[in-house]
């Protein structure tokens, strides 16, 4: 039992992650029909960030989380303004090419910047395990579940509580509608590549610290959200969230009581049965932003 909580917990933290990267990606192809190549490079953005903002201008770590976070959004406006909407009505295969320019030379950049060594990201909390019951957990790992968890109920009072969030679900779902009731779809869909992307960099800036920082580990990251996008739905916030946390859960379990070196496999198994059995995602319903 004390080993089942334990996977549990970490299975909390990988899937609470994956949620934010999910839910980010979800977001911008559901209002924007943008299938987001470098969303992952806006994952180890996001945990560069971080180290750059502790080891060059020694932040505190979590104001270093939200320079990374703001980082992220910055960039995500700039690479919307600048790369996607010149495209306007361009055919989705256009985009796609766009996006995984945007993928190559962010990754490329990354490594010119900081080399292709591993780097580890200083935190100021103790190594020491913290007792929970039957379980140990390292204070690092309680932040970062905290956090995750902050980060996903702000986002869906943003969503659902705001005008900008439903001028988003009134885009989804009527964008030539939604445009002549006043709503300025432009702005829309800048603000929604920002805080997608800030999302997917506030994974990387949790994560990042718990695990090492490389050029490439984005690559994975967007396996892992397009995994959970199409567990929860296209569009479909909530679809990605409980996505989120399947996955993270499976590959933990996976891990625990199978091999740890068939982490990913485990994931990719349940997306194929998924994929196979409910093509349109376990969560998936007509009203998907929200």
């Amino acid at each position: 039992m004390e080993g089942f909580l334990q996977h549990v917990l970490n299975g909390l933290l990988l899937g609470g992650t994956y949620a934010l990267l999910g839910i980010g990606l979800t977001l911008i192809f559901g209002l924007m029909n943008v299938v987001n190549f470098a969303h992952g490079e806006f994952y180890t953005l996001g945990a560069y960030v971080t180290y750059a903002t502790l080891a060059v201008a020694g932040l505190p770590f979590v104001v270093a989380v939200f320079v990374a976070i703001a980082g992220g959004m910055l960039l995500g406006a700039l690479a919307e303004r600048v790369l996607l909407r010149p495209l306007g009505g361009a055919s989705i295969d256009t985009v796609m090419l766009v996006m995984i320019g945007l993928w190559i030379t962010m990754q490329n950049g990354e490594l010119l910047a900081w080399g292709g060594v591993a780097k580890a990201i200083e935190h100021p909390f103790p190594t020491e395990p913290v007792s929970l019951g039957p379980v140990s957990v390292a204070p690092l790992r309680i932040f970062v579940l905290g956090a995750v968890l902050l980060l996903i109920f702000s986002s869906h009072l943003l969503i659902n509580r705001t005008r900008v969030g439903t001028a988003m679900r009134a885009t989804f779902q009527d964008r030539e509608t939604a445009a002549l009731m006043g709503i300025d779809v432009a702005r829309i869909h800048t603000f929604t590549f920002a805080f997608g992307s800030g999302l997917a960099a506030a994974a990387g800036a949790l994560l990042g610290s718990v695990f090492l920082v490389y050029p490439s580990m984005g690559d994975l990251a967007s396996l892992k959200a397009f995994c959970v996008v199409i567990l929860g739905g296209l569009g479909n916030v909530t679809g990605a969230l409980l996505g989120g946390l399947i996955l993270g859960l499976a590959e933990e379990f996976g891990a625990g009581y199978i091999s740890s070196g068939y982490r990913d496999a485990v994931g990719f198994i349940i997306i194929i049965i998924v994929l196979v059995v409910r093509p349109s995602g376990l969560f998936a319903r007509a009203e998907r932003v929200g």
